[in-house]
């Protein structure tokens, strides 16, 4: 039977009265990008920490490819990359300096550094700011060097916590080119992100939810699960029709651009024409549309508090 890349058993970790993550159990398969997704405090950080043997888990346990993250630690980290949220990059050194100096620490030999250094860099887009210091980076840039550091002693799982928050989105579009490019050639990809338009780009997800998985599968299958159906409706005056249907329907409306989006929990068509027309707000159409993720982290979110 196939050993997974990462599995997650009852994973918790608590920090004084604070719970940080609980009961997490999930399991990733080799060869895939499996997205830990949810808005910020949600335990992502803390998942990947303990993943990463940063940090011990204070119940439950973890295994990176059929080692213990707390019983073996070097052998987990000899096969791991981490990239944290902020990567420490040398910005005094350059590319080719900061390359160096993490496969150093990796213990990586000088000619294994020069055949792999040519391979990120070719990979990457870095080739032609190798001389370049750090600190004269943009940010995307730093962010592809920070993930060749990660990439140095050829890992093959790599742990990447929230790789592009903050990055331009041309940027962010490259930096995933590049980890659908690591997963094709046969390495697994565990990232951690808050935007939704990201977890799509993933084979599997958790949802996390004040530190609790709130669901999992694919992003396909949680949509269609979700049992939320979405109108959207078009109208010269969102922002007024949306607060008009807030007070009259089960359900959430919400004004984006020249239309409202409407999620109801329940299959039901509302009286549109009984809520707006009689209201004088006018709307030119109402179409069915799909739930996003965005739609179902949403609702978990509001069932979990009660709202």
């Amino acid at each position: 039977m196939t050993v997974p890349a990462v599995e997650a058993e009852d994973l918790g970790r608590r920090f004084g009265d604070v719970e940080a993550l609980s009961g997490a159990t999930f399991s990733v398969e080799c060869g895939s990008i499996f997205g830990i997704v949810g808005p910020d405090g949600s335990g992502k950080t803390t998942c990947l920490r303990m993943l990463s043997t940063v940090l011990t888990p204070s119940s439950g346990r973890a295994r990176i490819l059929g080692f213990d993250t707390v019983e073996s630690p070097w052998q987990v980290k000899d096969r791991t990359g981490y990239m944290s949220q902020q990567f420490g990059l040398y910005d005094d050194l350059t590319v080719e300096e900061n390359l160096s100096f993490f496969a150093g620490i990796y213990g990586v030999t000088r000619a294994a550094l020069r055949e792999r250094a040519g391979r990120l860099l070719e990979f990457s887009g870095m080739g032609p700011f190798i001389r370049r210091r750090a600190g004269r980076l943009s940010g995307g840039m730093k962010q592809k060097l920070a993930l060749m550091c990660a990439l140095v002693h050829t890992p093959e799982v790599l742990l990447l916590d929230e790789p592009t928050n903050g990055v331009d989105p041309v940027s962010r579009r490259d930096f995933w080119a590049i980890l659908h490019d690591l997963v094709r050639g046969g390495m697994t990809v565990v990232v951690s992100t808050s935007y939704l338009d990201e977890a799509e780009r993933c084979g599997r997800v958790i949802l996390l939810h004040h530190g609790r998985v709130a669901a999992e599968g694919t992003p396909a299958a949680l949509r269609a699960s979700s049992g939320l159906t979405v109108f959207e409706i078009i109208t010269p005056e969102p922002w007024k029709a949306a607060g008009l249907l807030s007070q009259r329907i089960e359900g959430r409306a919400e004004p984006r651009g020249d239309r409202v989006r409407l999620l109801l929990e329940r299959n039901e068509v509302p009286d549109l024409e009984g809520i707006l027309g009689a209201s004088g707000i006018p709307f030119t159409a109402a179409e069915t549309a799909g739930p996003t993720l965005d739609d179902v982290l949403g609702m978990l979110g509001r069932g979990a508090s009660g709202v």
